[in-house]
């Protein structure tokens, strides 16, 4: 989220963002968004977006990867984003399947790659009319929202409000089936009326699928606008559980919401709580005969009011001070401590399964190649099951049980090609994270972590303030750029350079951030006006745009680089007044370009 909130000042689309988040909270409606959309920096923007994704590198139906674009002059880019949405027809989108833990395939559409910077400019600029009137409990596909996040809203309903019952329900195949024109209607209820973006977002949601035809519902998963729509979809769900209980309007008015909820206690609304994580949510309640009310409405909504079922056989009410529910990998089920009850969370047994299953394939590999690599390879599996799993309460006994029926194959497989012992001169990376003394494997210089060595930590529930489209939001996961760079950012960006590559272009504003607008070689700060981007090895010798490759230098000292007349050489070396270590840089540059060194 740094880097993309840097992106939008880079393009100086903070602002409108802004704008768009605030007038959506103040209930206005947009009619004019094409333009936004097809601005110039929203393109540009978009562009940097996808490029840095890992699947820039994929291709859609027409073979074309992110590299196809690179070599684009940014009006060019411009230009052609623009032309293919004046008559907008996308693309057949290409079908991949991707095995799911059960042994079923999930469908994924890989959009072309046009189509994937279209449509992300089309979420930048709808994203935060969208995030203002999203439900504040719903997390999936949200900007700064977790998993984690959602569990400890679960965890607090348990454990403070005292709700021991949960509606579990299953959506049938979701994403296949979201209704297109209620979708298009939902869409302009959130106050999205610009006719234009929701002709364009019809035909996307209707792009042929290669081999199978065109779709007459569903959000096809891979699109990088399906999470947002999908979301917008189920926000009626949220807002309508929210509007029978939390947000019921009362004749009277409150001051307190707890006198609210003890006059309504006293009717027969239905008391419960929604949290939901994309198609995955759960309604708590106080009591049985509540949570079958629950039960019955929400599958009469979903069917009546989204056009969407629900699968019996994995939609059921639970006691949670019986029995457990499963939500997101995780178990939860409210157990005695004292004289109440409180949240017990744990792993699922398919997640633990899952977990022994690639531990013993991890194994396996270092077995037969028994190299660092591949232990830092294991590393990073154990490092990132366990930041996922420790917000689980039981994490401790179950990974020690994990780690315990793991040991035999540990033993057995890495017994003779490794050394076993205590970690006394591991590397600082591991005493950073793992404190215990534990005997275990180690591959040259690393360590292998140990399986059992994970302690509880408290899942942190979301600050509703907490959001990339306000100034207050943005304090917090925002490494501001100094005022006077991000000044010359701007102009930087606005500079038109005829013949040069849109890669050119991106790098050129990357190197001069992280060079926070100081030459490379002076180290002096430079305004826009003295900017120059020096290609380390040049174009001519094979040097790329490449981001590695390009230097921020001042004119002058470009001048100096490239000079071979002695007279320009002594103007310049004058002009500059450059020191001994400065005339190194110039002479290392002047190298790469098969040029004689400065005396």
């Amino acid at each position: 989220m740094q880097t993309q909130l840097r992106y939008w000042s880079y393009y100086g689309m903070t602002e409108t963002f802004d704008e768009l988040y605030r007038g959506s909270k103040e209930g206005k409606s947009f009619e004019r968004l094409y333009d936004i959309i097809t601005s110039r920096e929203n393109i540009l923007l978009a562009y940097r977006t996808i490029k840095t994704n890992k699947g820039s590198k994929t291709p859609g139906v027409d073979g074309r990867t992110i590299k196809d674009f690179q070599n684009l002059s940014e009006e060019g880019l411009v230009s052609f984003i623009k032309k293919r949405l004046s008559n907008y027809q996308p693309m057949k989108v290409r079908r991949v399947f991707i095995p799911k833990p059960n042994g079923s395939v999930r469908p994924l559409g890989i959009l072309s790659m046009s189509d994937r910077i279209i449509q992300q400019a089309f979420k930048q600029v709808l994203e935060p009319i969208c995030e203002a009137k999203f439900y504040n409990h719903s997390y999936g596909f949200r900007p700064l929202r977790s998993t984690h996040q959602a569990l400890a809203r679960v965890s607090s309903l348990i454990n403070l409000t005292k709700l021991h019952y949960v509606v579990d329900i299953d959506v049938k195949g979701f994403f296949d089936n979201v209704n297109h024109t209620l979708l298009l209607k939902q869409l302009w209820n959130i106050g999205i009326k610009d006719r234009i973006v929701l002709r364009i977002i019809s035909k996307m949601l209707k792009a042929e699928i290669d081999g199978e035809g065109i779709p007459t519902k569903g959000t096809p998963q891979g699109g990088i606008l399906s999470p947002l729509l999908s979301n917008v979809v189920l926000n009626d769900l949220d807002q309508w559980v929210y509007g029978q209980w939390e947000n019921f309007k009362t004749r009277t008015g409150y001051d307190n919401p707890s006198n609210k909820y003890r006059a309504i206690k006293k009717t027969k609304l239905k008391e419960g709580y929604i949290v939901r994580y994309a198609d995955d949510f759960k309604i708590l309640c106080r009591d049985w005969k509540t949570a079958n009310k629950w039960y019955h409405a929400v599958r009469l909504y979903l069917k009546d009011r989204l056009k969407l079922d629900i699968s019996p056989e994995k939609s059921k009410v639970v006691n949670l001070r019986k029995n457990k529910s499963e939500f997101l990998g995780f178990t939860l089920k409210a157990e005695t401590k004292g004289r109440k009850y409180v949240a017990r969370t744990g792993i699922t047994a398919k997640k633990k399964e899952q977990h022994k299953v690639k531990g013993r394939r991890l194994i396996k590999q270092l077995q037969k190649n028994p190299t660092p690599q591949n232990a830092l390879l294991y590393n990073s599996w154990v490092l990132g099951i366990h930041n996922y799993s420790k917000r689980a309460t039981l994490v401790n006994i179950q990974f020690a049980n994990i780690a315990f029926q793991l040991s035999r194959a540990l033993y057995n497989r890495l017994n003779r090609v490794s050394k076993y012992g205590y970690p006394i001169n591991a590397p600082p990376s591991y005493k950073k994270f793992y404190k215990c003394s534990i005997k275990t494997y180690r591959f040259g210089d690393v360590y292998l972590y140990p399986l059992m060595d994970v302690k509880f930590e408290t899942p942190l529930g979301f600050s509703q303030y907490l959001t990339p489209f306000t100034e207050q939001g943005r304090q917090y996961i925002h490494m501001e750029l100094k005022g006077n760079v991000l000044i010359e950012i701007r102009k930087l960006m606005k500079s038109n350079i005829p013949n040069r590559s849109i890669e050119y272009f991106d790098n050129r504003i990357s190197r001069y951030s992280m060079k926070s607008g100081r030459c490379e070689i002076t180290g002096n700060f430079l305004p826009a006006e003295h900017v120059h981007c020096h290609h380390y090895v040049p174009i001519s010798l094979g040097g790329t745009d490449d981001f590695k490759n390009l230097r921020i230098i001042d004119k002058f000292a470009h001048k100096l680089i490239h000079a071979t007349n002695s007279e320009t050489i002594n103007k310049y070396l004058k002009l500059l007044n450059l020191k001994s270590q400065a005339i190194e840089k110039v002479n290392n540059y002047r190298e790469k370009c098969h040029l004689e060194p400065i005396c």
